[in-house]
């Protein structure tokens, strides 16, 4: 590849800013070809579920699948090994953007191509995490949606101890080379003496962690924090499970935890991103300069309560509680 394609510049065109990579990998055939990769199993309703969301937008402002856009898809699960691997195999596929979910995803996707634009979605703290200089003019070639600033850390503790208010220890659960993570923990050390709760780091990189650390902290009794990760969301059942096998009050990141069983979530709707990611792939693949697109914040957090898993544990949700609750599964 010329050092001029390597070259980050604008061309004007027309009076707009033209994106040179996404104009120099336009198709002789006019297909555009945009990569996904998911760290999640292929399987995972909760993921197809989004890439549909993310594919009708996307034919709503004028992209056919098959007749002027092609997608190519990998789905890495939990595997850092995986990640890498398919991340350069999209690269080698030269699209003319990349989809991108997951801190962990992203990192290995920007370590595979130093050119192609790349769009992330179910990332935390992205400037922490070296994705980009700024929220408001990421620069470069990279763009995205932005799930959990370190602060959310006080609200996941605070709400964990309004519906167990009995917990005195607590494990926050998290992958301990994903920087935001161990921001999370941070603040939940920070803000936890307060309400009299002792914090332990509950590091895990495997699902055999996950069945051994939880085993551990589940004997000696408590409550649980589990952070954003493809690890966690990926294993989610397994966390569940683990969670009712030792009578563990726990707070997730997402609502699909608590719909998949968890008693109760804090965080975005993670659907509700599909139709703005969809709309920053057009403008890339129409020529904006993703360094121009803004990282974007969530608009609003839900709170998810599960009341038959509460049943399960002996809690009573309070009213209060209720009343802030954007959902409830019965």
């Amino acid at each position: 590849m010329s050092a001029m394609v390597r070259r980050v510049f604008v061309t004007l065109l027309g009076g707009a800013a033209v994106w040179p990579f996404a104009a120099l990998a336009q198709k002789s055939d006019g297909v555009k070809r945009v990569g996904v990769i998911m760290g999640f199993a292929e399987d995972d309703p909760v993921w197809q579920a989004y890439l549909a969301t993310f594919r009708q937008a996307l034919q709503e402002l004028g992209w056919t699948d098959g007749r002027n856009i092609r997608f190519d898809y990998r789905f890495s699960g939990e595997s850092e090994e995986r990640m890498r691997s398919m991340a350069g195999e999209i690269a080698g596929l030269a699209p003319d953007v990349i989809l991108a979910a997951t801190n962990s995803v992203v990192s290995a996707t920007l370590n595979a191509t130093r050119t192609i634009p790349v769009v992330f979605i179910w990332v935390s703290d992205p400037v922490r995490s070296g994705f980009v200089p700024n929220l408001h003019h990421p620069g470069g070639r990279i763009t995205g949606f932005h799930n959990f600033e370190p602060a959310i850390g006080g609200k996941w503790l605070a709400y964990l101890h309004q519906i167990a208010p009995g917990l005195r220890r607590v494990a926050v659960v998290h992958v301990p080379e994903i920087a935001p993570n161990v921001a999370f923990l941070r603040v939940i050390e920070a803000a936890a003496p307060q309400m009299g709760i002792a914090v332990s780091a509950a590091e895990i990189r495997n699902a055999a962690d996950i069945e051994r650390v939880l085993s551990d902290f589940g004997r000696r009794g408590g409550g649980l924090i589990v952070t954003p990760s493809a690890l966690t969301a990926t294993r989610r059942d397994l966390i569940i499970d683990l969670a009712a096998r030792y009578n563990l009050p726990a707070i997730y990141s997402f609502g699909f935890y608590a719909e998949s069983g968890g008693l109760i979530s804090y965080g975005i709707n993670q659907l509700e991103q599909a139709r703005p990611a969809a709309s920053y792939v057009d403008q890339i693949l129409r020529g904006a300069n993703p360094g121009d697109l803004p990282v974007q914040l969530p608009l609003k957090y839900e709170l998810v309560i599960n009341f038959k898993t509460a049943s399960a544990l002996g809690l009573t949700v309070s009213n209060s509680l209720q009343l802030l609750a954007d959902q409830v599964i019965e």
